[in-house]
């Protein structure tokens, strides 16, 4: 990212205090942690670089999933028994651990979800449902999918008009125009922190101080930030802010919305079953206090416990390191980029997260990306879920090489080297 503590604050990043040392990270000592590390593909070295779309998984979330599997197998909150208690204390443990890393001021703050989508779409339901025709909802140009079409919904379910703020050449919002766009019927702005196809990281600070001064509440899409960045939701002071597991080290199909207190009280749940209430007759029904009145069902009690233990992995490992790694990683990927005739980088925004988006002459990035698997590079290819935003820049889909903590500058350099071999095959 390379840039002054200023600006990181403005962007949202927490920083470490003035003259912090910052140990650099013990990569190889990392990677042994990744079982998946070893692995070979086509008879070559795996080189995983499609952590946008989900990060590698140690050891220590593998075996806190199992063991809870193996040793704590219980229903939680509802039983009496030794097991449920145990089960129950382990699941909410994991709930301190989230509030503690996100720095909540509550733990009745931290609701589990299924993931990023399943926070937004809560939002959008729950918080939504109180839209009314000609109300405004804005976003920007650079959203994930997850945080276009649930708007869509709610306007289509409320007659609410849902508002886009642009982007410029380089990927970066144009914040006079988000300014412009915040008016008197603007209900709700939802944003990503950063940039899924761009690597982007918004001035998410700037952006919430703008839209508060408003009345304005903000929903941030933390899926891409929090892998990378420190994340103190009462610095930054948004409404909601929602991440998944799996972007985080942890397991699939877990993840978080973060609410403040006030407003989830304020809201209505949006599914109905057990655990989400206090007491149900068919007279009607009381809901359950926070969290829980968002918790309908049995919950996934084993990824809530991986995530605990791959949040506790990344703590130990050290945020600010493995932002320094990361943000080493991706300035000697863009050299190479912008080294290599025909390459073209798209989103080149001056602060960026460890995500290099590009198209290689007029080769289709599906074909590209299946001979970087022949020489045992992954990466993803495609409209990365934000095809208004490959819309905006013209193109169908673009090559994404992202980059996680047990990335190497050799493997940046693989990928290279396997792009010059695309060249190789495609000029024959």
């Amino acid at each position: 990212m390379g840039t002054a503590a200023n600006e990181l604050n403005a962007l949202g990043i927490a920083t470490p205090a003035a003259g912090a040392d910052i140990p650099p990270l013990d990569v190889a000592r990392l990677r042994d942690d990744f079982p998946i590390l070893a692995r070979e593909v086509n008879g070559r070295p795996l080189v995983y670089l499609d952590n946008a779309a989900t990060s590698q998984k140690p050891r220590c979330v593998i075996d806190a999933q199992a063991h809870y599997y193996a040793v704590l197998n219980a229903n939680v909150h509802r039983g009496v028994h030794r097991l449920s208690q145990e089960a129950t204390d382990a699941f909410e443990a994991a709930r301190d651990t989230v509030q503690r890393f996100v720095n909540a001021a509550r733990r009745e703050e931290i609701v589990f979800v299924r993931g990023t989508t399943e926070a937004i779409n809560l939002v959008a339901n729950s918080f939504g449902g109180r839209f009314r025709p000609g109300d405004e909802i804005l976003i920007t140009a650079m959203e994930h999918h997850s945080n276009i079409v649930p708007w869509q919904l709610a306007c289509e379910r409320t007659g609410a008009v849902l508002k886009v703020a642009p982007v410029n050449d380089d990927g970066e919002l144009l914040v006079a125009e988000f300014e412009r766009l915040l008016g008197n019927r603007t209900r709700i702005v939802a944003l990503a922190h950063v940039s899924n196809a761009l690597g982007t990281i918004n001035p998410v600070r700037e952006l919430i101080d703008m839209a508060h001064a408003r009345g304005v509440p903000v929903l941030l899409d933390g899926a891409q930030a929090v892998p990378h960045v420190a994340v103190d939701v009462q610095a930054l002071d948004c409404d909601f802010y929602a991440f998944s597991a799996h972007k985080l080290y942890g397991p699939t199909g877990i993840g978080v919305l973060y609410g403040k207190a006030a407003l989830l009280d304020a809201m209505p749940p949006w599914q109905g079953g057990g655990d989400m209430i206090r007491q149900v007759s068919f007279a009607g029904t009381t809901y359950n206090e926070l969290p829980y009145k968002f918790e309908a069902g049995t919950p996934d009690i084993a990824g809530a416990i991986a995530l605990g233990a791959a949040i506790r992995y990344v703590e130990e490992t050290g945020i600010a390191a493995i932002a320094a790694h990361e943000d080493a990683l991706l300035e000697h990927a863009t050299r190479q980029a912008r080294a290599m005739p025909g390459l073209r980088l798209v989103g080149t925004a001056r602060n960026k997260a460890a995500i290099l988006s590009f198209v290689f002459d007029d080769i289709h990035a599906h074909d590209v990306g299946t001979i970087l698997d022949h020489e045992g590079v992954a990466v993803r290819t495609g409209h990365h879920c934000a095809m208004p935003l490959m819309e905006r820049f013209g193109l169908p889909s673009t090559v994404r090489a992202s980059f996680a903590m047990y990335n190497t500058h050799d493997e940046v350099d693989a990928l290279f080297a396997a792009l010059r071999r695309v060249r190789e095959v495609f000029d024959g």
